[in-house]
């Protein structure tokens, strides 16, 4: 018997088939004959049933007709076996609650899972939140600045204490890029935690189902009764209870509830959204699909941007091998060719030196090892299989006797450029001594706990700090592409300078071969990335849910809305603009076929994003099979204002081809007749007529500006920054806008405050109030909140003799009450320097 105790006991821990549910839902299996096979015993705690005598019993003793209908239209959209579709507001025989519900399939077996139902009124506000706040990310400068956005977004629609960015490296370890926190919370940025806190059955759990929730670790599940005893594999459950080694972790960290979104960026876990908080935490089913629908974006935006980043990098690398190649003087010989590419890919490699080896003859550049130690680790080389690019940032682990090596050549990338015996061109990386502080030792030294004998989870999470030695700065895969073109070209240029003219064909159609190889490889995996946003956009929407899934793929569309609009500092913005922006791209010089009639009109933000969905997807149908596909045809466009200043648009085509109503209803239907309704609460109707489609559409008051309005009053006046700030400690920030909430946030941060509340209305930020042992040092404040004001929370503040100032899209000319007239307005849109104004 092997009573041996260690890491790889996490990994074989089966968390998938632990048979139980968490107290927040319930669940029930159906056979494919919708025989009840397995329910949870919690059951009876939502609803008056005892879960043993629903086993065997058809669907329909405990689900009504419709609610089966439903569930099964939803069984549709599923991927053969995977996947797992949402279907709010679900009613069940017997109980008057509604419940919200996540459907999968395991093999043939239907897995529904429940939870009491919230109300779905707010999903438009979530669906806007989570558009805005990828429009902003994807405008930031920088990868940094991404991750600070994605933290702090998550935990404001969340409401988690922390949350955290972890990037996974080479290793598997895992690294806290960004954090958003409490301000009396211990920091965790910039934390390494070991690969061996991530099982690797987890790791995969985490690509297959990429949101989890732990909603209390003193929640030790329900278990799952089956109808044949058999225990249900739980990999795609939303409700799957946790394993006791993990509630011990997380209760060593003072966690009491944690959720984690995964980054999967090409196919592959990049790193998660981790979320902790102190106490029994469960977002509701809505905010958790925001939240994915975010994250799912995140990974969108990352892959993008790394992409682009290997493109630009890839074509640095090309123009640098296309100039060596056409410069090189037919006079000039393989030594002097390899001699100056290497020195030129020394920069792009970021490499510290250089060594060219041909016949046993050493050329050296920059910090290399002396000539006897680089022939012997030629020898160490020609000892590893194949005849490829080889890259090591750690040489002492193929080369055991390197010592003498590590201060010149800690890592080293070796091009072979000869068959056997090898003639190499090698580059070199110095050491890079590093404090690598983990969170608690890495070693995760053996203790029996109440488990049994296995690991037991550290007790502390108190940084253990060591030296890392003997190791450079990593070869990234770009770095290792850079060298596969370097080598390929060299291979080119010597063959054009040998005398072996046969040698020279068959080593250039090897060449070829290689070139030809490598760009099939990358039109598949792009020709694999659009076929996947095809895929996620394909399919007509039909729920709520499915509307937010599906609008992924629409987020670029937005753009140039979200560019006129932050042209005026997300002011209103005129109509006429977001209808000249989205003809351009088809009328071009012909702008004559688009007649426009009606008053000087602005939109406010929100009502522009969405009609520029909607006027896109007009102006695409008609491009394709209405009046704009034709030379005679075209399109009228009419709006007024109604006597309670309301706008009617009505759109006219004229001269096109005889139309035909669509025989399928597609996701472009979808956005042109339930945007206005149900993002605006407006109307929208459309109608093919033989002569030309015509629709109408109607957005109320509250969307629409009658007229232009005045120049925006002077900001606050500025005054130079003293010479010594001391900014407030903890700041209150009354905002019901997320975006500008965030932005507010970000700013006092800057500024060197600790601790930052935000609260959207009146009644949580009395509440922080009541909640506080001592007051805030300072407070901002939005004078207008939906359809109240902030006075109450002013006058609050000036009670407790704490300093605040009100922000107001209005200036600085708004009239405030008599006892708060003199308090300074923001005018907005501000920025840092104008906050830090306020203090002097």
């Amino acid at each position: 018997m092997n009573d041996r105790v260690d890491l790889t006991n996490c990994d074989r821990e089966p968390i998938h088939l632990l048979g139980r549910v968490q107290a927040f839902g319930f669940l029930v299996a159906v056979a494919p004959d919708w025989t009840i096979s397995h329910v949870s015993e919690n059951i009876g705690n939502f609803l008056d049933v005892a879960a043993a005598s629903l086993l065997g019993r058809q669907a329909e003793a405990l689900l009504p007709a419709d609610t089966i209908h439903t569930i099964r239209n939803g069984l549709q959209f599923l991927n053969p076996h995977r996947g797992v579709e949402v279907i709010y507001d679900l009613g069940i025989a017997g109980s008057a609650n509604r419940f919200d519900a996540s459907v999968h399939r395991f093999n043939d077996t239907i897995i529904i899972e429940f939870e009491p139902a919230t109300p779905v009124e707010g999903a438009a506000t979530d669906m806007a939140n989570v558009r805005n706040a990828i429009d902003r990310m994807a405008e930031l400068p920088s990868f940094a600045a991404v991750y600070s956005h994605t933290v702090r977004f998550v935990k404001l629609i969340t409401g988690f204490d922390r949350v955290m960015l972890y990037k996974f490296g080479a290793d598997d370890t895992g690294e806290v890029v960004a954090e958003a926190r409490k301000h009396d919370l211990e920091p965790f940025l910039n934390l390494r935690y070991p690969a061996t806190d991530i099982p690797k059955q987890a790791r995969a759990l985490y690509v297959e189902n990429p949101i989890r929730l732990i909603g209390s670790v003193a929640d030790e599940g329900s278990p799952i009764l089956a109808l044949d005893g058999e225990v249900l594999d739980l990999s795609g459950s939303r409700l799957r209870s946790v394993s006791t080694i993990h509630l011990e972790y997380l209760r060593n960290m003072n966690v009491g509830a944690s959720m984690s979104i995964s980054v999967i960026v090409n196919g592959a876990l990049w790193g998660l959204i981790a979320c902790h908080h102190g106490k029994t935490h469960v977002p509701s089913m809505r905010l958790r699909n925001a939240a994915l629908l975010f994250g799912h974006m995140l990974s969108l935006i990352l892959q993008t941007r790394l992409s682009a980043d290997e493109r630009a990098n890839d074509e640095v690398v090309h123009r640098l091998t296309t100039h060596i190649s056409r410069t090189l003087s037919k006079d000039a010989t393989t030594p002097e060719l390899l001699r100056s590419s290497a020195e030129s890919f020394a920069d792009i490699l970021k490499a510290d030196g250089y060594a060219v080896v041909q016949e046993n003859k050493v050329v050296v550049g920059g910090d290399a090892p002396e000539a006897a130690d680089i022939l012997a680790l030629c020898d160490h080389l020609n000892a590893l299989p194949g005849n490829a690019v080889y890259a090591n940032h750690e040489i002492g682990t193929f080369m055991p006797d390197a010592e003498r090596l590590v201060a010149k050549a800690a890592g080293v990338l070796s091009i072979p450029i000869s068959r056997s015996p090898r003639d190499y061109l090698l580059f070199f990386r110095v050491e890079l001594m590093q404090q690598v502080n983990w969170a608690g030792n890495p070693e995760k030294p053996v203790s029996y706990g109440p488990n049994g004998a296995r690991l037991t989870p550290r007790k502390s999470f108190e940084t253990w700090q060591t030296t890392v030695r003997g190791q450079s700065v990593p070869w990234s895969a770009a770095d290792i592409r850079a060298a596969s073109q370097l080598r390929i070209m060299l291979l080119e240029v010597v063959l054009r300078l040998t005398e072996e003219a046969g040698r020279e064909r068959k080593l250039a159609n090897e060449k070829q071969e290689l070139l030809i190889a490598e760009l099939n490889h990358r039109v598949r995996n792009i020709l694999g990335l659009v076929r996947g946003l095809i895929s996620q956009t394909s399919v007509g929407a039909i729920s709520t849910s499915e509307l937010v899934a599906k609008l992924d793929g629409r987020v670029q569309t937005l753009a140039r809305a979200h560019d006129q609009i932050t042209r005026h500092h997300w002011a209103p913005a005129a109509l006429t603009e977001l209808i000249e922006a989205e003809a351009e791209s088809y009328l071009l010089d012909r702008k004559t076929r688009l007649e426009t009639t009606g008053p000087s009109v602005l939109l406010t933000s929100k009502a522009y994003t969405s009609m520029a969905l909607v006027i896109h997807e007009m102006m695409t149908n008609s491009a394709k099979y209405g009046a704009l596909s034709s030379a005679r045809g075209t399109v009228r466009i009419d709006w007024s204002l109604g006597p309670d200043e309301s706008l009617q648009i009505d759109w006219r085509e004229i001269g096109g081809p005889p139309v035909k109503a669509p025989k399928r209803r597609g996701f472009g239907s979808t956005i042109i007749e339930r945007t206005i309704p149900f993002e605006l609460s407006g109307r929208a109707d459309i109608s093919y007529r033989l002569e030309g489609v015509t629709a109408a559409f109607w957005l109320p008051a509250e969307h629409v500006v009658a007229e232009e309005p005045e120049p925006a009053p002077a900001a606050v006046e500025q005054v130079s920054a003293p010479t010594a700030f001391t900014p407030p400690k903890s700041v209150l920030v009354v905002e019901d806008n997320l975006m500008i909430a965030l932005d507010a946030e970000m700013i006092f941060e800057r500024l060197g405050c600790l601790e930052t509340a935000i609260a959207p209305t009146v009644e949580a930020a009395v509440g922080m109030l009541d909640r506080r042992d001592s007051p805030f040092d300072f407070g901002l404040l939005d004078i207008n909140l939906g359809n109240e004001t902030s006075f109450e929370v002013a006058r609050r503040l000036k009670r407790d003799g704490v300093p605040f100032a009100f922000a107001s899209g209005y200036g600085d000319s708004l009239t405030l009450p008599e006892d708060l007239e003199d308090i300074r307005i923001l005018s907005k849109p501000y920025d840092k320097d104008m906050i830090r104004g306020l203090f002097g």
